[in-house]
C-alpha cells in the first residue's frame, strides 16, 4: 500500500511541474521569440540501500522547441527577424554572452542598442552597439546597420557604423536556461555567421502552440485529479485494514 501512495503522491507532484512550465508556454504565447519549453513523463526507480523496489514519476524537460515562430510586419526599423536558423547575441544581466531571437529592440538616450527587455545588443567583435544620433537607419540582411547622421543631406550615402553578431551553432549544443536565453552547452566561442540572414521591419512571434497548450493544461488538471482520488481511496483502505486489526 505504501508504494502504490508514494507513486500517487510523486505523480501527483511531478504533474504540478509539469504544470507550471504548461502555464508559462501559455503565459508566453505573444511574447516576441519565446521558444516553447518540452515536457515529458517517466518512471524511475528509488535507488539506495538493498533493491530499488520503489518507483516514483518524474517529470523533466528534455529540450526546447527552437523552430521559428510566426513573422509579423512592423515596418518598425528597429525590430528585426531572423529568417531561418541563427540566434544575434546579446549582453545578459551579469554580462555574459547570450543569444535571443527577439528582435524588437531599442535605443537608449544615449544610443545604445537593446533588446525589449533591456539587453544590449553585441557586435560582431562582442561588444554592446552604440549608435550615433541619426535621421535614417537601415539595417542588412548581414546584420550591418548604416544610419544618415542628423544633419546631412537625403543625398548623403549611408554610414555603415556596427554589425549585429549572428551566430548559427549546432542546435544539439545548445540550451534556453532559466532567464529565457539560450547559451552554448559546452561554453566554445561562436563566431559571426554570415549565413545567418535578417528581416528588417519585422518580428518573430512565440512558437507556442495555444490550443496545443490549453488542451495540455486540462489533461495535467485531470492527471492530478486522478492522483489526489488514488491517494484518497489509499487512505480509506488503510483506515478499512487498521479498523479489521483492532477486530
Amino acid at each position: 500500500m505504501d508504494r502504490s501512495l508514494f507513486i500517487a503522491m510523486t505523480g501527483a507532484t511531478q504533474t504540478m511541474l509539469a504544470q507550471t512550465s504548461n502555464a508559462n508556454n501559455l503565459a508566453n504565447s505573444q511574447t516576441t521569440g519565446f521558444k516553447s519549453d518540452l515536457e515529458q513523463f517517466r518512471s524511475m526507480p528509488v535507488f539506495g540501500d538493498g533493491y530499488p523496489t520503489r518507483v516514483y514519476a518524474m517529470t523533466e524537460k528534455p529540450g526546447t522547441d527552437f523552430s521559428q515562430g510566426g513573422l509579423q510586419a512592423t515596418g518598425n526599423d528597429l525590430d528585426i527577424a531572423i529568417n531561418g536558423d541563427g540566434f544575434f547575441a546579446v549582453q545578459d544581466s551579469k554580462g555574459k554572452e547570450a543569444y535571443t531571437r527577439a528582435g524588437d529592440l531599442k535605443t537608449t538616450i544615449d544610443g545604445q542598442l537593446q533588446t525589449g527587455s533591456g539587453l544590449a545588443v553585441l557586435s560582431s567583435e562582442g561588444q554592446p552597439i552604440v549608435l550615433p544620433p541619426n535621421e535614417k537607419l537601415v539595417i542588412g540582411r548581414d546584420g550591418t546597420i548604416s544610419i544618415r547622421p542628423f544633419g546631412e543631406p537625403a543625398n548623403v550615402p549611408l554610414v555603415d557604423v556596427a554589425k549585429i553578431k549572428l551566430i548559427k551553432p549546432d542546435i544539439k549544443n545548445v540550451e534556453k536556461r532559466t532567464d529565457g536565453l539560450t547559451y552554448i552547452k559546452d561554453g566554445s566561442a561562436q563566431s559571426d555567421d554570415p549565413s545567418v540572414q535578417i528581416a528588417q521591419g519585422m518580428i518573430e512571434g512565440s512558437n507556442v502552440n495555444a490550443i496545443g497548450a490549453m488542451v495540455d493544461m486540462i489533461e495535467l488538471a485531470r492527471n492530478f485529479e486522478m492522483q489526489s482520488n488514488v491517494m484518497k481511496n489509499i487512505k480509506e483502505n488503510s483506515a478499512a485494514g487498521a479498523k479489521l486489526l483492532q477486530m
